[in-house]
């Protein structure tokens, strides 16, 4: 590559780097520091109060976001709904992709915009119609100067952006001050620093769960509860990290016709099944997913708890993930969060890719990145 070809790279990229260690693998492992300062991150305590306040006055309470954000809205909500239920209040948060939001704005209640950078447009203008249709707006995200922030009434700032355009931190930080708002919400919780540091401990396992499922041409990923959460992020990482074609599935789902459409070897799956909250029939479903992707001869991985896990069939290669079993809603997503980025990581070895720039290292893809960003008229 000539210095020529590098004219395109600027600040706005992450650091680009000839091979391994990429800023994405860094950036997985920085995570281990962001559970405490998020946990005390001015903002989260008003923000759970204007949740009470709308869930009380039975209005609206939503969470949008786009890509990375949107899966970190999905978790936020979740993490809000199990709250609210827990401080015996009726009221049920949704999940807006944002240019649902922006199109059709729920009137009054609040509006909570997960943005990274807060540059989002889809999100910004979602918030600035949940605004003008009597919302109360919230953003969490690292940077208190940005437009979503304007445009917001409250803001919980976190501490680490993320350096690689496959986002890491973006999803973990989201997940970890969903946590934060809901415990000013019922009250407790665990301390979160650990579900990080034992998937992070996984990480020769999951490299080998990488290699059972390397080769595929698809890769699809089925989940329930929260591992649908982790699935779809996942589904997202594989695409952009290790640019192999693939599919987040509901768990039920995958045994309705979807099948049809695997041809053994050239498909892998990916079952996740750390919430543990879905029980006895749950693991039924797994079991029996797990058996038939089995017969039509795909490679099969599952990361969870031993629970979960213990009825799967031989062949299925397993991840137990240590504390899973019993673990509360937000450890359950933080497992997923770094299990599915080391995942992600390991894939991108085999493939031979560099995570961090999501293909924008090749001129089509930066001209469409361009095409679809920049107009004028958005």
């Amino acid at each position: 590559m000539t210095a020529a070809d590098l004219s395109w790279h600027g600040p706005g990229f992450p650091e680009l780097r000839d091979g391994p260690p990429w800023v994405m693998e860094e950036m997985i492992e920085a995570q281990t520091r962001l559970a405490g300062p998020i946990a005390g991150a001015p903002g989260a305590e008003a923000i759970a109060n204007a949740v009470l306040a709308a869930a009380r006055a039975g209005e609206p309470i939503v969470v949008t976001g786009c890509g990375t954000s949107e899966h970190g809205a999905l978790a936020v909500t979740a993490l809000l709904d199990e709250a609210l239920r827990a401080a015996g209040v009726s009221a049920r948060p949704e999940t807006r992709q944002s240019l649902d939001a922006a199109l059709d704005p729920r009137a009054g209640g609040i509006c909570i915009g997960i943005s990274h950078d807060g540059t989002t447009r889809a999100t910004i203008l979602a918030q600035r119609a949940a605004h003008e249709a009597g919302a109360v707006t919230a953003m969490v995200g690292v940077r208190d100067d940005s437009p979503l922030a304007q445009a917001s009434d409250h803001v919980m700032v976190t501490p680490l952006r993320d350096g690689s355009f496959c986002h890491t931190v973006a999803y973990t930080s989201a997940i970890l001050a969903g946590a934060a708002v809901a415990r000013h919400i019922a009250g407790g919780g665990a301390e979160l620093g650990a579900p990080i540091a034992g998937a992070l401990a996984q990480r020769p396992r999951i490299a080998e769960l990488a290699a059972h499922i390397h080769g595929a041409s698809r890769i699809i990923i089925a989940g329930l509860g929260a591992d649908l959460v982790t699935a779809r992020e996942l589904h997202l990482k594989i695409e952009e990290g290790a640019r192999i074609p693939s599919t987040a599935l509901h768990l039920e789902s995958l045994l309705h016709g979807h099948l049809a459409g695997c041809d053994g070897e050239a498909t892998g799956l990916i079952l996740f099944a750390a919430d543990p909250r879905p029980g006895a029939l749950r693991d039924l479903r797994l079991a029996g997913a797990a058996s038939a992707a089995s017969i039509v001869g795909i490679p099969t991985v599952a990361i969870g708890g031993a629970t979960a896990l213990g009825g799967l069939p031989g062949g299925v290669e397993q991840l137990v993930v240590p504390g899973t079993d019993g673990a509360e809603l937000a450890g359950a997503l933080l497992t997923g969060a770094v299990a599915l980025q080391l995942l992600t990581l390991e894939l991108a070895h085999l493939a031979g890719s560099n995570p961090d720039l999501i293909r924008r290292e090749q001129q089509p893809y930066r001209e469409a990145a361009a095409a679809a960003g920049n107009r004028a008229d958005w």
